[in-house]
């Protein structure tokens, strides 16, 4: 947890240099950007360990900031927003983001979630998540590689991990809840669709791989990876 580097984008002063304080005292080192196209520029730089990222800035907003980090690299991403509206919440998930904070935000909550997704990509983590393999399906957790079919198909850190938990447990039901606890680690302040975001992009992935498994939604329940024998 000491010494890794965590970039702070925002263009509000104020709420960077409250990161930047409760943060130090964790240990974090910690870099600032207050607009878009400078926390790319730190970014590329500093190969930061994680991105605090803000919605609203100017130069570059923080959803095409999140969309170029995710073309290059799966460094975990926090976005922070204002709004809050389900679709704020969709969009940043669809884009590959890990987690959202809505503002205004108790500081300590931050640095919990920060805790959080910082362990569960951690090398170590990755490394013990091992191989999944099923017909034409194959998920590689210590690399974080998806292969359909033999072909790598890109997807965020997120989709991999929730494939990988309903995939390692398979023709059990978990309910959205149980989900946002096991993948996400943490009490989670969102709402289903969250869940529902992340199978729908999963099953457009793998769409037509085989007829021996599937992503199945148990109505009224929530959602199983089911393997016929």
């Amino acid at each position: 947890m000491a010494n890794q580097k965590i970039l702070i984008v925002d263009d509000d002063q104020n709420i960077c240099e409250l990161l930047r304080l409760y943060l130090a005292k964790e240990g974090y080192e910690t870099l600032i950007a207050h607009d878009g196209q400078a926390a790319l520029d730190l970014f590329e730089k500093e190969k930061p360990d994680m991105v605090l990222l803000d919605v609203m800035m100017p130069r570059m907003d923080g959803w095409e900031v999140c969309r170029r980090i995710r073309g290059q690299s799966n460094t975990p991403v926090i976005m922070l927003t204002a709004k809050g509206e389900t679709f704020d919440k969709v969009l940043g998930l669809e884009l590959g983001a890990d987690d959202y904070v809505v503002k205004p935000f108790d500081t300590k909550e931050v640095v919990a979630r920060i805790k959080a997704v910082l362990r569960r990509c951690s090398p170590d983590s990755q490394e013990s998540n091992g191989i999944i393999q099923f017909e034409n399906l194959s998920l590689d957790m210590s690399r974080y590689e998806l292969k359909v079919k033999g072909q790598v198909v890109e997807a965020p850190p997120k989709e991999l991990e929730l494939l990988a938990y309903l995939a390692g447990h398979p023709n059990r039901v978990f309910t959205r809840d149980q989900l946002l606890d096991e993948v996400w680690g943490f009490e989670y302040y969102g709402d289903s669709r969250t869940i529902d975001v992340h199978i729908k992009r999963l099953r457009e992935k793998l769409e037509g791989a085989s007829d021996a498994w599937c992503l199945k939604t148990v109505w009224g329940v929530g959602y199983k990876f089911e393997a016929k024998d």
